[in-house]
């Protein structure tokens, strides 16, 4: 099952690419029919049902219907892209806060899934008690468990251990550890995961 699931996603990915290589329908069509079919066809039309129909060509046989949705979820796709990256939420705001800069440069990659980034806070409430905890601010890591060695996270996408021990050499593969310096907090601490996709 897993197998023809993969096979599946390699079709669909083949079949992304022939909708942005070809601005038409026809120029699809066209790009399978060779010299040597003109000759013995005469016709181009005829050439180009031939294609359609998957009787000549030597690539994927891709209805017109199929072809259009295809090109139509492709724009859709590039244009959501293009408006998320308009409508991050430091767009176009002078931050002056060295917290919120930090969240800024990392908000764009947190949202694509690209980095993972968890934020340590410590500060007093207004009764003056010290308090802290961890932000998941990607949302995509989840909590394994808190232990002797202390509070771990898991990346969902690559399964990576992210350590939040401030006492740990490093916070693990492919991660860091940086600390924000801001007027608004006793401590911040960010762990940046950088996220490998698995193959």
């Amino acid at each position: 099952m897993e197998a023809k699931s993969k096979m599946d996603e390699e079709a669909v990915g083949a079949t992304d690419n022939i909708v942005t290589e070809f601005a038409t329908y026809e120029d699809f069509l066209d790009s399978q029919i060779t010299p040597l079919d003109l000759y013995y066809l005469e016709d181009e039309e005829l050439a180009r049902q031939l294609v359609e129909l998957g009787y000549r060509g030597s690539g994927e046989v891709l209805k017109r219907e199929e072809f259009e949705a295809r090109k139509q979820a492709a724009e859709a796709s590039r244009l959501s892209k293009r408006s998320q990256q308009k409508t991050l939420a430091s767009s176009g705001k002078e931050l002056k806060d060295p917290f919120l800069k930090a969240l800024a440069q990392r908000e764009e990659a947190n949202r694509s899934g690209k980095m993972t980034s968890i934020i340590f806070i410590r500060d007093k409430n207004p009764k003056g008690q010290e308090i802290s905890g961890y932000i998941d601010y990607a949302h995509r890591l989840k909590v394994i468990a808190e232990n002797s060695i202390g509070l771990l996270f898991k990346n969902k996408r690559d399964r990576k251990i992210l350590n939040v021990d401030p006492k740990a050499p490093t916070p693990g593969d492919n991660s860091a550890r940086i600390t924000i310096e801001s007027k608004k907090y006793i401590q911040v601490v960010i762990y940046d995961h950088i996220t490998r996709r698995k193959t």
